[in-house]
């Protein structure tokens, strides 16, 4: 049986009080395995539980204990998942992992697609991973939402793309999901020629019908970096290419409006950009719930920028009079969006200089345009001799998430010292911008 080692007990908790401490095991609930978190937090949710704990000396201690419902006991394990992750098993076509750099740390070449992340992080997963009794597991903890990379409904297709056998379960899992009403999110990573066009089409068409517990689908252009070499022969997207994929897309959002009031399908800002078109307006976005995915980015920015300065104009009266030059970031895809962000603005803040740099993707490739693949590198030798000013905004986006380090693994400080300028995070939304730009000291 799995036993699981307990690295914290919360002050005051019911395991302080029945001396469970750092260091001891858990072994079962309810005379039940605990396979991971999940099980866990399923089994701790009665009223009355039977808890074997191993003591440090190997002693076992089988505690009763009698709780509110859904109370928990105050343990924390080493592992978030009390689980070593799932790694993918996929040779997906476009898998953008297979195109990084080589002599990177160790993490970025580790492919995940463990369906647990989906319900703790958000992550999207193929669910090749998994069978029937996972799926009832999903439903029977009533996990949700499940957010699933689809990519094709076609089972031929999708067994192709994904280069696995066992592809082809996606609708049947999708069934029964369905039948349970377990909310789902799904995306589409689009290549040209492959799942484009006609097959675009019969996927959203195929996905339409579980809606609305599918609450929404993105559509996102594969990414293709300069390490390709021996990887499936994969082309870019052009201009008409990208009017033809919102010209879809608009078809199907009108028919889910009329049928489920909601626009069900999203294509992600690239899109937009790459057509040359304006972003939809905030309603189409259903509440921006494909953010992470791109959906949305640049409508969200600029709106949350006009309103954050309408808001100080008001506040204050009219505009700042502070001085100042700082100078921010983006990739080439919103660079022209930044500029017009930043124009806002300066609505509020007239004298403060804002120099709008757009750093080219030397590292993964041009192709590559988006800000949050941006490197410490190609930041630093695009910057060295730049105008920066008093302050370097970087958005957030292009640290990793739980440490000051960039893809590259160049760290913020390395940056900032390469510099010579005071560096501040600031995150997408235009409030934070504002603020930063008034705690920024000459």
């Amino acid at each position: 049986m799995k036993k699981h080692l307990i690295c914290g007990v919360d002050e005051g908790s019911i395991a302080e009080e029945l001396e469970i401490e750092e260091g001891d095991l858990l072994v079962s609930i309810n005379d039940k395995e605990i396979k991971d978190i999940f099980d866990y937090h399923y089994l701790v949710e009665d009223d009355y539980l039977e808890v074997l704990i191993e003591k440090k000396d190997g002693e076992e201690w089988l505690l009763e204990v009698e709780k509110d419902y859904d109370e928990d006991l105050g343990l924390s394990f080493g592992e978030s998942l009390m689980d070593a992750y799932k790694s993918c098993h996929n040779k997906c076509i476009f898998c953008f992992i297979d195109q990084n750099p080589p002599n990177m740390r160790k993490t970025i070449y580790f492919k995940d697609d463990d369906t647990r992340l989906s319900f703790l992080q958000g992550n999207y997963v193929t669910l090749t991973n998994l069978n029937e009794k996972d799926i009832e597991r999903i439903i029977e903890y009533k996990l949700a939402p499940i957010n699933i990379s689809v990519h094709s409904t076609s089972p031929e297709l999708r067994c192709r793309m994904l280069h696995n056998r066992f592809a082809d379960r996606l609708l049947k899992y999708m069934d029964m999901l369905y039948e349970a009403e377990i909310p789902m999110n799904a995306q589409i990573v689009l290549c040209k020629n492959i799942n484009d066009g006609k097959e675009l089409e019969r996927t959203i068409s195929d996905l339409l019908k579980y809606a609305p517990v599918i609450q929404s689908l993105s559509i996102v252009p594969v990414g293709l970096t300069k390490y390709r070499d021996g990887l499936y022969p994969l082309e870019p997207f052009n201009t008409e290419d990208a009017k033809e994929v919102i010209a879809i897309v608009d078809k199907y959002q009108r028919i889910a409006v009329e049928k489920y009031g909601y626009h069900f399908v999203h294509a992600s800002d690239e899109w937009y950009i790459n057509a040359g078109y304006d972003m939809p307006d905030e309603d189409s976005y259903d509440g921006y719930i494909q953010l992470e995915n791109g959906v949305g980015m640049t409508r969200l920015l600029l709106n949350e920028l006009r309103a954050s300065v309408d808001e100080f104009l008001e506040n204050n009266n009219g505009p700042s009079d502070k001085k100042l030059t700082i100078s921010t970031i983006s990739g080439v895809l919103v660079h022209q969006t930044f500029v017009n962000a930043m124009d806002i603005v300066s609505e509020a803040f007239p004298k403060v200089k804002i120099n709008t740099y757009k750093i080219v993707n030397n590292f993964f490739g041009e192709k590559i345009t988006v800000t949050g693949l941006l490197t410490g590198g190609d930041i630093i030798s695009q910057l060295k001799d730049k105008d920066l000013g008093d302050a370097l905004f970087i958005p957030e986006n292009t640290l990793k998430a739980d440490e000051d380090i960039f893809l590259d693994d160049v760290t913020l400080d390395e940056l900032q010292r390469s510099l010579q300028v005071p560096v501040i995070i600031v995150k997408s939304d235009g409030a934070d911008f504002l603020e930063k730009i008034l705690e920024t000291e000459k």
